[in-house]
């Protein structure tokens, strides 16, 4: 019987409800310290001095600084220029000074407070008008951290032929990954200067990449291990290896053990966020609805250094144009850097910062045209066979017109587009409105991504008699390590019991590629296609040799292995027979690309994704025109994932992706104080709770990819795209405020007002 489109429970379900789940503060090994982190004051600065309290017993505690690296002083990623432990410049708040490790937290939390961190203060530069004058500089001559174009078309032509031009700007604030779960690691030092590091993590061979460079030796070196993760979107994606390095260098000159979990206040005050960014965009259109141009500025705050800034502005600038026809585009997209602290991943990846602009524009367009929304992302959106702004042709799995038509059967947009335009008010006097948001996504890393990553996975026999599939793809809720055991079984064509997953640990597994860019169900399809076939020919040989069999008639069919339609032995006891017989077995293969599939990084043009998942997402909005609060009554969300492998899981995602851009589109807002996160914590950064929630219509349709055996498309970022423009255009249809900024706060929307209204409105209001 398949698994895959099965509602199969979640794998890890048990232990985490149970809570004997191991989360990496549950873990205490032998003869462990913990370590804590002392920190640069001010935004922008020169490090003078760092002393220790001669009245402090010092004797009781072990400290670090950049002097116990071995290796270079920095967290590797895109680029080399994070110093994991500050030396001379620095260029945010929080930044680490000294590394400080003792028997006992508390311990090391009071040694803390017998440092002192004497700084010379530099000017600070906190936006992007600032970045750009340059005046101060902290990347480079000119602070740009990247920057990318995309032409396609004539432009000026394309405007020539437009009735009408809009035009505005738009920008989008931080966000905050808010996990459950804090970023923990533990680094354990073994015999001959190797360690085994464990901990909250999205992806362990980037760990062992950046601990290699660290600590100069091979990336071998290092057991890299994920504990069970309360939470990442993406906040556990670069990082992580901060903490691993921090834990690392302590248990080296330790000679033990050494555990790091942040507080709330300080994960938020230190950790990557999602990039600001502001978006100009000049649109030309005819009469009739046709877009003919399509100008787009897009700029985002990179924070003080490189991290992944690249690659999330890459992304953004691919998908800014949207999923619709324009035959002359122009995008250029441009990053800087800021002393706050790195931006770097986070779900969507630069997507929701191009798709808050693009859909709230889109809407203004249409009005331009005296057009409703659906039917001018109808008449203008990409179809089989159009090209992308990048000059990708459609070929296949391509589901826009489907989704938009989900949409407005589920949600009757149309004719409550019409009611509420109407002005008709519900109980109480609130205002109602109702707004959509049209996307796509691409699966998978941009361009020749995949190509590069060659990632690999595999299938091994276990003494316990299963099959196990070996993957560096992590689980942090998303449930992974449930569907991808699901796909591996009925690739094998057994039942999922037959099937285990081994932890990702990169001593035990190969590098699959991090959790990352919606490909892990794509990916995975793939490789584990490719696996089940090679492992199932050396079995089947076997039994063909061991016990006179036709290997050509036999197959898996439930817990059995079958010579046509007659039981041969159960699968754990042939798993079993060979591993006593052959020794052990594993079979591994890699991901490959589409053959078709070019990218010119050069000139960015081509196949920038392998496949697209497609979705339109419908909010509707009651809004009290006395204190601008909003509810959200209501979201349809209609989203082309090309097969739902897990359907249960897959509304789960969606769902809760939705409520995430929900806050991005309302509440979530960071406030800055000289480079200091005043919004630190629970209390003060607020989020979307159950109570907050909307009735939720999730509507999935399948249009598979044909490349993928069982037709997946990446689903973990779509969602958080289209939110957020869909309920800022609820509010608009339903107060006739123009926003273009988010979050959309009733203390936001009541300075809209006054904006809008000035000041003798401002007076009707109050009398």
């Amino acid at each position: 019987m398949p698994t895959v489109g099965t509602n199969v429970s979640r794998l890890d379900g048990d232990l985490k409800v149970t809570g004997a789940a191991q989360y990496v503060d549950d873990i205490d090994l032998p003869s462990m310290w913990h370590g804590v982190v002392v920190r640069t004051p001010v935004a922008h600065g020169r490090l003078v001095s760092v002393k220790r309290d001669p009245a402090f017993d010092w004797s009781e505690v072990i400290t670090a600084d950049a002097s116990d690296i071995p290796g270079k002083n920095c967290v590797a990623m895109i680029e080399e220029d994070v110093p994991l432990i500050v030396t001379d410049r620095f260029r945010h708040i929080g930044e680490a000074v000294l590394l400080i490790a003792a028997p006992t937290r508390e311990l090391a939390l009071e040694a803390r407070r017998h440092v002192m961190v004497d700084v010379e203060e530099l000017e600070p530069v906190f936006t992007l008008d600032d970045a750009k004058a340059a005046r101060v500089l902290l990347h480079g001559t000119d602070n740009v951290i990247a920057e990318y174009t995309i032409a396609k078309g004539d432009l000026a032509a394309g405007f020539e032929e437009a009735d009408e031009v809009v035009e505005g700007t738009y920008s989008v604030g931080h966000q905050e990954h808010m996990y459950i779960e804090p970023q923990g690691m533990i680094a354990a030092p073994r015999d001959g200067g190797t360690f085994d590091i464990i901990g909250s993590m999205q992806c362990p061979y980037y760990i062992s990449k950046a601990m290699h460079v660290l600590m100069g030796q091979p990336e071998e070196a290092f057991a890299i291990r994920q504990a069970v993760v309360g939470g990442a979107f993406g906040g556990k994606e670069d990082y992580a290896s901060v903490v691993a390095g921090y834990c690392v260098v302590l248990a080296r000159k330790a000679g033990r053990p050494v555990k790091i979990v942040y507080d709330r206040d300080e994960d938020t005050a230190v950790t990557t966020k999602r990039h600001p960014g502001r978006v100009h965009l000049r649109t030309g259109v005819k009469r009739d609805g046709t877009i003919t141009a399509m100008e787009i500025r897009f700029e985002l705050d990179a924070g003080a250094y490189v991290t992944l800034t690249p690659v999330v502005l890459s992304r953004g600038l691919i998908h800014a144009p949207g999923p619709y026809r324009c035959a002359n585009v122009h995008a250029h997209g441009i990053a800087y850097a800021t002393n706050t602290p790195p931006n770097g991943a986070f779900r969507g990846f630069g997507a929701p910062q191009a798709f808050f602009p693009l859909e709230v524009h889109i809407d203004r367009v249409a009005a331009a045209c005296c057009l409703d929304p659906l039917a001018f992302r109808k008449r203008n959106c990409l179809q089989p066979n159009d090209t992308t702004a990048t000059g990708q042709v459609l070929d296949e799995s391509t589901a826009g017109l489907e989704v938009l038509a989900a949409a407005e059967a589920h949600a009757h947009f149309e004719k409550k587009w019409n009611e509420f335009a109407a002005g008709a008010e519900a109980d109480g006097g609130v205002r109602r409105g109702i707004g959509l948001a049209f996307f796509f996504h691409g699966a998978g890393f941009t361009g020749s991504g995949e190509a590069r990553m060659k990632g690999e996975a595999g299938l091994r026999l276990d003494a316990d008699g299963r099959i196990a599939v070996l993957t560096a793809c992590t689980e942090m809720g998303q449930g992974s390590h449930t569907v991808i055991p699901q796909m591996a079984a009925d690739h094998l064509g057994c039942d999922l019991s037959c099937v285990s997953i081994e932890t990702p640990d990169t001593s035990l597994v190969p590098d699959t590629g991090p959790t990352v860019a919606s490909r892990t169900t794509m990916v995975m399809d793939q490789i584990l296609k490719k696996c089940a076939e090679a492992l199932q020919a050396q079995l089947f040989a076997f039994v063909a040799e061991t016990a006179e069999r036709d290997g050509a008639a036999l197959h898996f069919q439930g817990n059995q292995l079958m010579d046509g339609t007659e039981p041969v032995m159960p699968i754990a006891d042939l798993v079993r027979a060979y591993r006593k017989e052959r020794g052990e077995l594993t079979v591994t293969d890699h991901f490959e690309l589409p053959e078709h599939i070019e990218w010119n990084e050069e000139t960015y043009t081509g196949d920038a994704y392998p496949t697209y998942a497609w979705a339109c997402d419908v909010a509707e909005v009651e809004v009290d025109p006395e204190t601008f609060e909003v509810r959200v009554k209501k979201m349809w969300l209609v989203a082309d994932i090309g097969r739902a492998v897990n359907p249960i899981m897959a509304e789960g995602q969606i769902e809760g992706g939705s409520l995430q851009a929900m806050g991005y589109a309302l509440c979530e807002e960071h406030k800055l104080d000289g480079g200091r996160f005043q919004t630190d914590r629970l209390q003060t950064y607020i989020i979307p709770t159950t109570m907050d929630a909307p009735a939720m219509e999730t509507v999935i349709v399948e249009k598979p990819f044909t490349h993928g055996p069982t037709g997946a498309k990446g689903l973990g970022e779509l969602p958080m795209d289209g939110g957020a423009p869909a309920i800022v255009n609820a509010i608009r249809q339903a107060t006739g405020l123009d926003i273009r900024d988010i979050p959309a706060t009733p203390e936001h929307l009541y300075e809209c007002w006054k904006r809008q209204h000035g000041a003798k409105g401002y007076e009707r209001h109050e009398g």
